[in-house]
């Protein structure tokens, strides 16, 4: 067998030259862990350029200057990244899931990475928040998947005759990579190995540009979006008494702010800082104008539980749900309402000091 024999013969994104140093990672079906840590290699200035070879023969992985998700050795000092050898415990610093060959190119090269991508210093603050919440919000989970992990303990579920209402099994990530798997037209089989192997490398490099997309779009959002809304999200917490002697309501002035991590991240400084219980300190409504204009309406949103997407820590009241103008006006006892969705998670007044009364009646109405 050559060493080239596994080399991709098409990627997907043009090289002029790929000459940069060999990496290597397994053939056969291959997983979003893989896909994406070889993409997150290529973006490194060192690799940028580098072709690769998908092999299991030992003797070819040991030409290779870094090797991913194969080879039974986890060693950054040997630049080989495997996670399936006995042993294995290694997680990303706080968290508690074991790393794939994803987390583990992310946890040692994710800062330099995340710098190439977003123009920051890799030693600068905002790379360690961007380091740290990109691996909760994005490869975390194909570091779990990878390990057959899942987000909750089904056991616990069934005992607790908690039942999924739907399947989304082909829904994630994980799946969709394993689609470019099976993506070989249905004809019969190929006698060539080395023209197998060809087209498999294919998918292969189909399956990693398309991770590696996610993940850039994922950082782009983060970076652009997200990391600057940390400071205001933070100075609107630590006002939040100005609106409510409970604390319990927030006043944004951007609709467009991503605030809830940042919410929850405040919340649990300043329940350790005043050594109080985290529900103390929590907040019930954010408010925020529906757009920039100086008479623009105004949105009162519950905030979530943490981890939920759908279940919020207080409702806007019951009585509200579903109605909307003069009708909602009449019940709630405010004027300018414009609605309140029937699941209690939003509502809208015509102005700032009405939404803010709203948000008021519903932190006092059981």
């Amino acid at each position: 067998m050559s060493t080239t024999q596994h080399l991709e013969s098409e990627p997907l994104v043009k090289r002029q030259k790929l000459d940069g140093p060999l990496i290597g990672t397994h053939n056969g079906t291959f997983h979003a862990d893989e896909a994406l840590a070889v993409y997150l290699l290529r973006l490194l200035p060192e690799y940028a350029n580098s072709p690769l070879v998908r092999t299991r023969d030992p003797a070819i992985l040991a030409t290779c200057h870094i090797v991913v998700d194969v080879g039974g050795v986890h060693d950054d000092t040997q630049k080989r990244y495997d996670h399936h050898q006995r042993g294995f415990t290694a997680t990303f610093p706080g968290r508690a899931t074991k790393l794939s060959s994803a987390g583990l190119v992310y946890m040692h090269f994710g800062r330099a990475i995340l710098a190439q991508l977003t123009g920051l210093d890799a030693s600068s603050a905002e790379i360690t928040v961007l380091h740290e919440h990109v691996y909760s919000t994005f490869v975390e989970a194909i570091d779990a998947a990878d390990n057959g992990l899942d987000a909750y303990d089904g056991a616990a579920l069934a005992a607790a005759g908690v039942a999924r209402r739907f399947s989304d099994s082909g829904f994630t990530l994980g799946a969709a990579v394993a689609r470019f798997n099976r993506a070989a037209p249905r004809a019969a089989a190929d006698d060539d190995a080395e023209r197998r192997q060809r087209k498999e490398d294919e998918r292969f490099a189909r399956a990693s540009v398309f991770m590696g997309e996610q993940f850039a779009m994922e950082v782009a959002d983060k970076a652009d979006a997200w990391l600057p809304a940390r400071a205001p999200v933070r100075e609107a917490y630590a006002q939040r008494r100005r609106w409510h002697p409970s604390g319990r309501v927030v006043v944004l002035r951007d609709g467009h702010v991503p605030f809830a991590s940042h919410l929850y991240d405040a919340e649990r400084d300043e329940a350790a800082r005043e050594g109080a219980p985290e529900d103390g300190v929590r907040v019930y409504y954010v408010l925020f104008p529906e757009d920039a204009e100086e008479n623009s309406k105004w949105r009162v949103r519950a905030v979530t539980v943490e981890g939920m997407n759908f279940k919020n820590r207080k409702d806007l009241p019951t009585a509200w749900k579903g109605l909307r103008d003069e009708e909602l006006d009449k019940v709630s006892g405010v004027d300018g309402c414009v609605f309140v969705h029937a699941n209690g998670f939003i509502g809208g007044n015509k102005t700032f000091e009405g939404a803010l009364e709203m948000a008021k009646k519903a932190v006092e109405m059981e």
